[in-house]
């Protein structure tokens, strides 16, 4: 697997068309990310970057958010597709905040009504009227971080809320007019055991949730995960009982009608997460805010990480910003790259995979030209099946899906 790899933003600084090397079919999509790098509580595996008690920022944060954003549009109203919000915890924000941050988005940008809108919460960060009002100011898809119906795992993950939390918080998003609603699991925890990862996993479909991303545990550096896990007192996650459980999600989910659309994604007919598959597509999204990450396909830019820092940065002009003023760094990408990183990104789309028609629309010829020798290897060895499609992982790839990337990058 990743075994299986859990989670997870002027002329060459920004090109207005977001576009290089590509001749493309279909018009690529761009997705509008916004992070919130505010919590009421740093989780035990979260090495993300958030931060608590800095609720007398959260004001002068959206208004630099919003400078941020009108800025990178250029004046010039570039098309943009979705929407998301993720952090940290964007519920903890007021409805007028994240509505402001919308209709920015809406305004400097060139996006369709009811374009996929989506706000992360915490289970118990939201109640009836702020689920109403955040229905009222644009948002549609709720992306609910659940992780686990067993209240120990919840402790030893360091999460605040119970599973009776995760059932009102649906039943209200539900109640507020919510048609989309996700749901995040993690997998793979130090003493976990099938059984409880099967109840876990029936307690989240019980909810029934549009869709349910299901992420394998990862011991991030400098999360106090790793430190108990470093001193003895807990031990590292186990790789085989993690290929189990993902062996028996994907069962499960199909037989209770998800489409297994990617690697640790799941979703009702139509309700796959369009921003998401911008990533997958290895299309361009701009990273708005503290330590958000932006690519433009040939440039890729990441912005300062702490919010003091990234609210100074962002009360300088809009020309100063688009020059690199809210950036730490970047980093080039040259054709090369982008070709490989395609490819590792498509085949994550366990359905659709990489197309013949696709790849050769963006980059001129076959992928062929460029991959024979990893796609005949990753045939031979039964991880990669291709067709007059296009390539994707088989069963066996999705299990190894880390070895096969490496093929590509």
């Amino acid at each position: 697997m990743d075994r299986l790899g859990a989670r997870r933003g002027g002329p060459h600084r920004l090109r207005n068309s977001f576009l290089s090397y590509a001749i493309v079919a279909r018009p690529m999509q761009t997705g509008l990310y916004l992070h919130i790098p505010f919590c009421r509580h740093r989780c035990s595996y979260c090495d993300f970057n958030t931060y608590v008690g800095l609720n007398d920022l959260y004001e002068p944060y959206t208004q630099a958010l919003a400078r941020e954003i009108v800025a990178r549009a250029c004046g010039q109203r570039p098309s943009a597709h979705t929407i998301f919000f993720g952090g940290g915890t964007p519920s903890l924000l007021s409805a007028d905040q994240l509505g402001h941050l919308i209709q920015t988005c809406h305004d400097a940008f060139d996006m369709q009504p009811g374009a996929e809108t989506t706000i992360e919460c915490n289970p118990g960060t939201v109640t009836l009227d702020s689920l109403r009002a955040l229905r009222a100011v644009g948002a549609n898809r709720l992306s609910f971080g659940a992780q686990s119906a067993d209240p120990a795992e919840l402790t030893l993950l360091g999460r605040e809320h119970g599973w009776a939390e995760v059932t009102t918080a649906i039943d209200l998003a539900r109640a507020a007019g919510f048609d989309n609603v996700s749901l995040d699991l993690i997998f793979g925890l130090p003493h976990q055991g099938l059984e409880t990862w099967r109840r876990t996993l029936d307690a989240a479909l019980a909810l029934a949730p549009d869709h349910i991303s299901l992420y394998a545990l990862t011991i991030e550096a400098g999360t106090p995960l790793q430190d108990l896990t470093r001193r003895g007192t807990l031990p590292l996650p186990d790789p085989d009982a993690a290929a189990d459980m993902y062996d028996h999600a994907e069962a499960r989910m199909g037989e209770a009608g998800y489409a297994h659309y990617e690697i640790s994604n799941w979703s009702r007919p139509g309700r796959a997460c369009a921003h998401n598959l911008i990533y997958w597509r290895n299309e361009p999204y701009y990273g708005l805010g503290a330590g958000a990450h932006s690519s433009s396909i040939d440039r890729r830019w990441w912005n300062a990480r702490r919010p003091a820092d990234y609210i100074e940065r962002a009360n300088q002009s809009d020309e100063a910003i688009r020059a690199g003023a809210v950036e730490q760094s970047h980093e080039d990408i040259d054709a090369r790259m982008s070709r490989g990183e395609t490819m590792m990104l498509g085949m994550r789309l366990l359905q659709e995979g990489m197309t013949h028609a696709r790849f050769e629309a963006r980059y001129g010829a076959p992928m062929t030209t460029f991959f024979a020798d990893a796609l005949a290897d990753g045939q031979a060895r039964g991880l990669v099946t291709v067709d007059a499609d296009g390539a994707r992982l088989t069963e066996k790839g999705r299990f190894l899906s880390n070895h096969v990337f490496r093929m590509f990058v």
